[in-house]
C-alpha cells in the first residue's frame, strides 16, 4: 500500500492548536503546551509561528475562507426562509469548527488589533446578508416591516449569530466541547436567529417558518 505523506509541521501545529483552543479556550493554551502536545521542541514551533497571535491569525484566515464560501454560495436577494434556514446551519457549522474565536471573542479582540479589523469586516458581511434577506422577503410581500424595522431586525440577527456560542458556553460550560452537543448547539443557533423574523413574516414564508419551527421544537425538547 502507498504510504500517506505526513502532514507538514505547520499544518499539524494549526490542527492541534485549533483542537486545544476549542477544548479549553485560547487564553488557557500556551505555545509550550502546543509543542508538548505535538512532541516537538518550542524552537520547531517558533520556526513556523513567532508567537500564539500568529497561530490565531492563521486559524482565523482558515475560518474566513470557509465562511466566505458559505456567503458566496448564498443569493440572499432571492432567498426563501427555507434557504435562509439552510444557510444558517452551514454558518453555525463553520462557527462551531472554529468556536474558540466566538467563545473568547471579546478577550481576543482586546489583545489582537489585526483580528479586530478582520471581525469588523465579517460583521459587515453578516449584516449585509441579513439585510438583503429581509428586504427580499419584504419586496415579495412576505415580511411586513418598515425600513427602520428591517435595519433593527438585521442587526439583531447578527448580534444573536455572533454571540450565540458565548451564550452556549456560559449555559453549558461542562458540555461545550462534547461532540454530542454539537448538533443541538448548531440547530438551536439557526433557530434562534431565524425566529427573530417570525413576528414579521406573512403568507408562504410564515407557513414555511411555522413548519420549520414545528419540526425543530420537538427535537429540541428531546435533547433537554
Amino acid at each position: 500500500m502507498e504510504k500517506k505523506t505526513p502532514r507538514r509541521t505547520r499544518e499539524r501545529i494549526l490542527a492541534v492548536s485549533l483542537r486545544m483552543f476549542n477544548e479549553v479556550g485560547e487564553p488557557n493554551v500556551t505555545t509550550s503546551a502546543i509543542a508538548d502536545e505535538m512532541n516537538i521542541s518550542p524552537g520547531n514551533l517558533y520556526y513556523h509561528f513567532r508567537n500564539k497571535e500568529d497561530i490565531v491569525n492563521a486559524l482565523y484566515e482558515d475560518f474566513e475562507r470557509e465562511i466566505g464560501k458559505v456567503f458566496d454560495a448564498a443569493d440572499m436577494e432571492r432567498a426563501s426562509v427555507e434557504e435562509a434556514w439552510f444557510l444558517l446551519h452551514l454558518l453555525f457549522e463553520t462557527i462551531w469548527k472554529h468556536r474558540f474565536l466566538y467563545r473568547d471573542l471579546n478577550d481576543l479582540l482586546s489583545r489582537n488589533r489585526r483580528l479586530e479589523g478582520y471581525f469588523n469586516q465579517l460583521l459587515d458581511r453578516k449584516l449585509q446578508a441579513a439585510r438583503s434577506l429581509c428586504k427580499a422577503l419584504a419586496k415579495r410581500g412576505e415580511l411586513m416591516a418598515s425600513p427602520p424595522e428591517i435595519e433593527a431586525l438585521a442587526t439583531n440577527m447578527v448580534v444573536v449569530a455572533t454571540y450565540w456560542m458565548s451564550y452556549q458556553y456560559v449555559s453549558n460550560a461542562r458540555r461545550f466541547s462534547d461532540s454530542a452537543y454539537q448538533g443541538a448547539a448548531i440547530a438551536r443557533g439557526a433557530y434562534q436567529v431565524l425566529s427573530l423574523t417570525g413576528a414579521y413574516l406573512t403568507g408562504p414564508s410564515r407557513h414555511l417558518w411555522q413548519k420549520l419551527a414545528d419540526q425543530y421544537l420537538p427535537a429540541e425538547r428531546e435533547t433537554q
